[in-house]
């Protein structure tokens, strides 16, 4: 196969590791910026060009970022156009991207997660608060990533100035209960293909509550229990995504789900959790070129 992998920089680890990663199994692999793609809107030939040139893929693993998630998923849905094979459909990327409409789907599904508020008047602070319980509270922006954007306030005063605050910035957020017992860690479970393939605990570093690797959190292997394993899989399927990285937080009353990610990082849990998560995801994406071509041969 010639597999696409949609990325702005073929050097970040995660690039370079699908791409070894399907070399290996004998593909041939071109990494393409998204960014620099641009398509041909025709009903009979539907084409994404890059530098002047058509790109013809069998399939294409999008690395979509979340600040160019419109123009990243329109790259992507022309691809489905064209008859390509997304590892992500473009319509679940953009589901998942959408925190709130996120966090709808899945309490639509019944799968758990955090007590959480949305409101867009101030005047309605002291409600939304109401809602939620506490303090503390956790407030987050809805266009944040990687940890930027989400405060913790311990008290109610607090909470009011910080929501007061980026409501004047006309910032939508949402409000969500502080689960205390997991003192500053959370799980990251890593799906494809309806499974879990690897885990870790991420712990905060000392003085901060939120556990992203990228703000100095640690991380090592561990080990789901069926209802954690459960509620991932529901969470991934929820949004339509073939792979996912779903976000945990292990309370007293059960695996709650905080984030689906369509575009999870693989350093972090190759490294803790020592699973080959590249070629576990190439070798999804050829079982599902498998089954295309079975379906072409029945359907003539």
């Amino acid at each position: 196969m010639h597999i696409g992998i949609l990325s702005r920089d073929r050097t970040l680890y995660s690039t370079r590791r699908l791409a070894e990663a399907a070399a290996q199994r004998g593909h041939e692999v071109s990494v393409v910026d998204y960014l620099r793609c641009y398509m041909d809107i025709t009903p009979a030939k539907p084409r994404v060009l890059f530098r002047g040139e058509a790109l013809r893929f069998d399939a294409v693993i999008p690395r979509i970022g979340a600040t160019y998630t419109f123009y990243g998923t329109a790259v992507v849905r022309q691809f489905e156009m064209s008859g390509v094979y997304s590892l992500n459909p473009s319509q679940a990327i953009t589901r998942s991207r959408d925190k709130l409409h996120a966090l709808q789907l899945l309490a639509r599904a019944r799968v758990g997660m955090p007590v959480t508020g949305f409101a867009h008047a101030t005047k309605d602070i002291e409600g939304l608060l109401d809602l939620v319980g506490g303090p503390p509270v956790v407030v987050k922006l809805l266009e944040g990533t990687q940890g930027l954007g989400v405060v913790l306030a311990e008290t109610r005063k607090a909470a009011e100035s910080v929501i007061g605050a980026f409501r004047q910035l006309d910032a939508n957020i949402l409000v969500q209960e502080y689960i205390k017992e997991t003192r500053g860690s959370d799980v990251r479970a890593f799906v494809v293909g309806g499974r879990v393939i690897a885990a870790m605990r991420r712990r905060a570093a000392p003085g901060e509550f939120r556990s992203n690797l990228h703000r100095g959190g640690t991380a090592e292997a561990i080990r789901l229990t069926a209802a954690e394993r459960a509620t991932a899989v529901k969470a991934a399927r929820t949004m339509g995504l073939n792979v996912a990285g779903v976000d945990l937080l292990q309370s007293e009353r059960g695996p709650l789900v905080l984030e689906v990610n369509s575009s999870p990082g693989l350093e972090g849990i190759e490294k803790a959790s020592g699973v080959d998560v590249a070629a576990a995801v190439i070798s999804f994406i050829e079982e599902q070129a498998a089954r295309r071509r079975k379906g072409r041969r029945v359907a003539t």
